[in-house]
């Protein structure tokens, strides 16, 4: 329903809302979905910066 594009660097680049997401009488489920969204997106740029750096840093003590 929410698609939300996050840079690298964690940035929010783009917030996409369906249509059908909205509802004038449940505003608080849009305001969870977008929360979702963002922690989502959030979440995918750590774990891909998590897997790129892992690989140079493996074996360096306190990294």
């Amino acid at each position: 329903m929410i698609k939300v594009t996050v840079t690298g660097d964690r940035r929010l680049k783009a917030i996409n809302i369906n249509p059908e997401a909205v509802d004038p009488e449940d505003v608080d489920m849009l305001q969870d979905l977008l929360l979702a969204a963002v922690n989502d997106g959030l979440a995918k740029v750590d774990a891909e910066t998590a897997n790129t750096m892992g690989k140079y840093t493996k074996g360096i003590p306190g990294l």
